[in-house]
């Protein structure tokens, strides 16, 4: 006699591990943003263990794109290897970890600045540690990519942290940098994989003839570029050698780019926020080399392109993406999604570029709410799902 198991229960939030994380990635896409910039508009925000600024950049590092990056891992490292997704105490005590350091390091929490800095510290180490047994046991060295570029980007952190808690001194612009550098790598690498994939794939599904023809060797190129942007950045930061790295990382970007048929998915905005997202990396990294290398004084601030454009975007994209594909349901974006993938590279471009046409506080104040428009469209659309069973009764 066949033995019904019972169906998962109706709050679902730890059933699986993107959706408690792509919900904090949802939620703390907006917090930081709000908070900042009503401080700049004359709200009293207390210092932390960082100072408000630091804070603010931290939080959207660490907090926003750390949580996407760990929903990630803890989505596609089942899907490499073919183990169980991630679920249950284990899940809901790592994620516990992550609420914890963004408590801690809220401002005007007066915890000791080492204790402070240490539990921020331990949320990605203890997801790695995770996924890690999975990883090991399925003996296929490329699957370490990813968790390798998370363990840098972790590593970034260490340096922020370690200037805010007085272990060293001067590291925090080091580890900002290197920590939107990471990220923009590990965008550039998975990108680079699911992009031409899945849009081949809808393409032939819709009965369009579709293949990938690459420029030999472009996409190995691409990845080591922007590993160069990265180390150079480091090294020899704000200098004509890293304006030129970026521009070569730039146009190597575009050459990727242009094989994979991107103006045939303009009517699946599923599919084209991809490559809007994957453009804007060869926007901020153009930005980026027009502005170290001539000059331009309209580029100052093209690492908001980097971190909104390229890594805001394409965060919005891949998870949508993904919460519909595990939710079981169809791939098709809902019209909020949709509407938030405009919204974000509009914000990106008034964070940019707004201050030279209006009084800068307005320009941030414009920016802000169009981002933070586009994070509470995706929640709107995509928090029910994340927090409810799949409407197929499946386990996930």
């Amino acid at each position: 006699m066949m033995q019904h198991q019972p169906p998962p229960p109706a709050l679902a939030v730890f059933a699986h591990g993107f959706r408690p994380y792509f919900l904090i990635a949802g939620i703390w896409a907006v917090v930081p943003i709000a908070v900042w910039v009503s401080a700049l508009h004359g709200a009293a925000l207390p210092d932390g263990l960082f100072s408000p600024q630091q804070w603010h950049a931290h939080e959207m590092i660490a907090g926003f794109i750390g949580a996407a990056m760990c929903g990630f891992l803890l989505t596609a490292v089942p899907n490499w290897t073919g183990r169980r997704g991630y679920g249950g105490p284990p899940l809901v005590l790592v994620a516990g970890l992550f609420v914890a350091a963004r408590i801690a390091l809220w401002p005007g929490v007066a915890l000791p600045p080492a204790l402070a800095a240490t539990i921020a510290l331990l949320p990605i180490p203890a997801v790695l540690l995770m996924v890690l047994p999975a990883l090991i046991r399925s003996r296929t060295p490329r699957l370490f990519g990813p968790p390798i570029l998370i363990l840098l980007f972790w590593f970034s952190d260490v340096l922020m942290l370690a200037d805010a808690a007085g272990w060293q001194t001067g590291t925090f612009t080091t580890g900002r940098t290197l920590a939107i550098n990471m990220a923009l790598a590990l965008v550039g690498l998975i990108g680079g994989r699911i992009v031409p994939s899945f849009t081949v794939n809808a393409l032939r599904r819709a009965g369009r003839k579709a293949s990938l023809n690459p420029i030999p060797r472009i996409d190995e190129a691409a990845m080591v570029a922007l590993f160069a942007v990265a180390a150079v950045d480091v090294i020899l930061p704000d200098s004509t050698v890293s304006g030129l790295v970026a521009a070569i990382a730039a146009v190597l970007v575009l050459l990727r780019l242009s094989g994979w048929h991107g103006l045939s998915t303009l009517g699946q905005p599923i599919l084209w926020v991809l490559h809007l997202g994957y453009l804007m990396i060869a926007v901020a990294l153009a930005t980026k080399a027009a502005f170290l290398l001539a000059g331009w004084a309209l580029g100052m601030y093209w690492m908001h392109l980097q971190a909104m454009g390229a890594i805001g975007l394409m965060i919005l994209a891949v998870m949508s993406r993904a919460i519909l594909g595990h939710t079981g349901r169809a791939l098709v974006a809902p019209w909020p999604a949709a509407a938030g993938y405009a919204l974000v590279p509009v914000a990106a471009l008034l964070r940019a570029f707004g201050g030279f046409a209006m009084p800068y506080q307005a320009a941030i104040g414009l920016a802000g709410a169009t981002w933070i428009a586009a994070y509470a469209l995706f929640l709107f659309a995509f928090a029910p799902m994340l927090l409810r069973r799949r409407p197929d009764g499946k386990p996930g």
